[in-house]
Formats: C-alpha cells, sequence, structure tokens
C-alpha cells in the first residue's frame, strides 16, 4: 500500500515552504490520509476523492468543494510521481466562495471616517484610529499587521517601516512617504505624553488602546467597521458592505490607476506591488486589474495601444 502519509507530509512541506500555513488543510488532509488507509487504496481514484469530499453528507455542498480543492492539489502532487493517480476535474461540485468585490474608499469617503474616528470617546482612542487608519489607507497594510507593529519596527531615519511574521510568515519592508512619517511621529509623541500623564506602562507595541495595551486585530477591524457604518457606507449597493480590509484593496488600486494614468509599464511594475503588500502569489496582485471598472477600461486601452504600434 502507498505511503500516503509520508507523501501529505512531503506536499504540505513543500507548501510551506512557499509561504502558505495550511494549518486547515493540513488538518483535512491527514482526515483524507485515513480516509484512504480504511478504504486500503493503493492509488488515488477520482470515486475515493469525491466520497470522502461528500463527508458529512449532510453539509452544505460548498462545504464539499471546499474539500476536494484540498483533494485536487495533493493529486496533482501525487501524479508526478505517481502517473496513476486520478485528479478530479474541476466542476464536479457546486462553486466555492467567490472572493469578495472590494469597497473602493474614495477621499471624501476616507475624511468621513477620519473624522468619525476623531470623535470617539477617550484622547488615545481617537488619536489611534484616525492615525492607524490613516496608515492603512496609505501603505495597504493589512489590519494584523497594523495591530502588531512594534516601535522598534518604525526606522524614522530612513522613513522605512518593517512588517514582522506577516499572514505567510515571512517579514517585509516597505518605504512611507514623509507626510505618513510626520504623521506617526505627531502620534507616538502624543501617545507618549498620554501615557506618562496616566502613569501607564509602556510596551513595545506602536498603536495601543486607552489602557496601554496592544490592540486586538479583531476589534480594530470592527471598530473600523462601527465607523463605517456610523458615516453612511453600510448600505452601499455592493455585494458585501465595506470593510477594514477594503482600505488595503483601495491602495492597491489606487497604485495601479496612477501608474496607468502615467503611462507607466504596469505589467512590469506589479510585481513591486506584490512584494510591497506581502503576497506570496502574484496572481493576488493582478487580481486587482479586475477590481474596478476604470482600472480594467484603462487595461483595455493600454492593450488596443499597444497593438495599434505592432507592426
Amino acid at each position: 500500500m502507498a505511503d500516503f502519509a509520508a507523501m501529505a507530509d512531503d506536499y504540505l512541506r513543500t507548501r510551506r515552504a512557499l509561504g502558505y500555513k495550511l494549518v486547515e488543510q493540513g488538518r483535512l488532509l491527514g482526515q483524507f490520509v485515513e480516509f484512504l488507509a480504511v478504504e486500503q487504496a493503493e492509488r488515488v481514484t477520482i470515486d475515493l476523492a469525491v466520497r470522502w469530499a461528500r463527508l458529512p453528507v449532510d453539509t452544505n455542498p460548498v462545504w464539499w468543494n471546499e474539500r476536494l480543492c484540498i483533494v485536487r492539489g495533493f493529486t496533482r502532487y501525487l501524479s508526478a510521481f505517481d502517473p496513476a493517480t486520478e485528479v478530479p476535474p474541476t466542476g464536479l461540485m457546486p462553486p466555492g466562495r467567490r472572493r469578495i468585490t472590494p469597497y473602493l474608499f474614495t477621499e471624501a469617503d476616507l475624511d468621513a471616517l477620519l473624522e468619525a474616528a476623531g470623535q470617539l470617546t477617550a484622547g488615545l482612542r481617537a488619536d489611534t484610529y484616525q492615525t492607524l487608519i490613516g496608515l492603512l489607507s496609505v501603505s495597504g497594510m493589512r489590519v494584523g499587521e497594523t495591530a502588531g507593529l512594534d516601535r522598534a519596527d518604525i526606522d524614522w531615519d530612513h522613513a522605512l517601516l518593517t512588517i514582522r511574521n506577516t499572514k505567510f510568515g515571512k517579514s517585509r519592508q516597505i518605504p512611507l512617504h514623509p507626510t505618513t512619517m510626520t504623521a506617526l511621529e505627531g502620534y507616538a509623541r502624543r501617545r507618549d505624553v498620554l501615557l506618562a500623564a496616566r502613569a501607564k506602562p509602556t510596551g513595545p507595541s506602536f498603536f495601543v488602546s486607552s489602557t496601554g495595551t496592544r490592540l486586538i486585530p479583531g476589534r480594530v477591524g470592527a471598530n473600523i467597521g462601527s465607523l463605517i457604518r456610523e458615516v453612511g457606507l453600510w448600505n452601499t449597493g455592493t455585494s458585501w458592505p465595506p470593510r477594514a480590509h477594503d482600505l488595503r484593496h483601495s491602495f492597491a488600486v489606487r497604485t495601479l490607476l496612477g501608474w496607468y494614468r502615467a503611462g507607466l509599464d504596469v505589467n512590469r511594475r506589479l510585481p513591486l506591488l506584490s512584494t510591497y503588500l506581502g503576497h506570496v502569489e502574484p496572481a493576488n496582485t493582478y487580481w486587482y486589474l479586475h477590481a474596478a471598472p476604470e482600472l480594467m477600461a484603462l487595461a483595455a486601452q493600454r492593450r488596443d495601444q499597444n497593438q495599434e504600434t505592432r507592426p
């Protein structure tokens, strides 16, 4: 009998070396390997994959598709070692979750959010959220990355910010505009004055709560969501209401729009944006080209121009 457990370990180790954490996928793949052992399978077949994916039988079919996708990735890996492995084709199950179309914040939206944040109770809380929202909008950082930011992560001399232990376990540095550095420096100064006046302990965290403790990413997202509702952006007519994470999407789209309008070669610059955002796969960055109608129009226009200049 094939040693599917060892092959699964090798597969997960290979994917994780590329930056994927695969916590849930690893757990489910282990269950699939146990299923193969019970079935005394010599090789993976489409029938075995589908029967396992449909467990439990009384759950949402979308979940079946998620499970089958995990098996599909594993069988593609297996097929390189055992050509008899059958890779389940797409379309066998109902489609999985579709990627949420992001809400793109306008300058007026951001101004309204910052004004609402300034009305939060307790001076430090208002200051913290105004500065944090501003940083999210101009840096494209994830909410969890801002909450995890330490004082030592900001290089004041070189206007660099180090983001450590990101979503995919890697660190990166991003340059910041002088005006952003000025805003961060002002916050740091006011933060330290307020904490000292209240005799609160100072820790390594850059952004802190009113009690001086590190912010919790989930609460930050929820609090920004409350501000979004407060300024009337909750009912936007989109399939999903705006989220804090959409500040990151908005930054990416604004960057791409700026490149197109400046006549720059966007395809050559996309890997730079991918690195800046901390994407493991460039495909995640290319997705932004479809996130805004204006971007799609500019991309089509650039394509047509390139075709016209060809001999």
